[in-house]
């Protein structure tokens, strides 16, 4: 029995699985070959030349996106006091401080990011199991745990995109939708190339860039040559 339908076979017989291309034709091939019924995302996995085992080869990092996401990214502020106000003007669509905590607590998680000032870290940091395997939890190193609520949150609400390599030295990363077209999500992709790029850490050595594959949410993966990505990169 085969593990996919028709539609995803006859969409992967337009790509070479063998062939590595170039990254303006595996951005086309990947959205021709995008079939659902709905506006698929589509996705970036890029293997990188890191041992995240080693904390000084975590990279880490965010992006904001020039063409966004496409979806509509529903933001939560915890903060206190005049930082609230700040929050909702900015279009944050939850705000709140220990009430937030105990509503998450009780299972709620009705928002895509969040947010947090320092001085409600401790109270966030208790629900740090419910929100970090699902990367919601603030962190300083992505810009979402700051007192400058107002510039944070409107760089979720227009795409910003945060980051994290997995145990096996991959990043994920999404570049919005089929919709955007290929120049769209390839400056979104430049974007993510040349910050990934600064995010290199100093003790990683030999090739960074190690393997790209962009895809859509059903479509197949369309691998890219690293050598071409130079043209992405400042």
């Amino acid at each position: 029995m085969p593990k996919h339908g028709k539609k995803y076979r006859k969409a992967k017989e337009k790509i070479d699985t063998a062939k590595r291309y170039a990254v303006e034709e595996a951005v086309k091939l990947a959205l021709e070959a995008a079939y659902a019924n709905f506006d698929e995302t589509v996705d970036i996995a890029v293997r990188l030349g890191v041992n995240p085992k080693y904390s000084d080869q975590m990279v880490r990092g965010a992006v904001t996106l020039p063409h966004g996401l496409g979806k509509e990214v529903k933001v939560l502020a915890f903060c206190k006091g005049e930082k609230e106000a700040e929050a909702k003007e900015a279009g944050a669509d939850f705000v709140g401080g220990e009430d937030l905590v105990e509503k998450i607590k009780s299972g709620w998680l009705e928002f895509d990011k969040a947010v947090a000032t320092p001085d409600m870290m401790a109270h966030v940091g208790k629900i740090g199991r419910i929100l970090g395997p699902r990367g919601l939890m603030p962190n300083a190193k992505t810009g979402t745990v700051t007192f400058d609520l107002a510039n944070a949150i409107k760089e979720l609400k227009a795409g910003k995109v945060e980051f994290k390599v997995d145990k096996a030295g991959v990043v994920h990363a999404p570049l919005g939708k089929v919709s955007f077209g290929p120049e769209k999500i390839l400056e979104n992709l430049k974007a993510l190339i040349n910050t990934l790029q600064k995010a290199k850490p100093a003790s990683a050595k030999g090739t960074y860039f190690k393997g790209l594959a962009v895809s859509t949410t059903m479509g197949p993966g369309v691998k890219i040559d690293t050598n071409s990505i130079r043209s992405l990169m400042e």
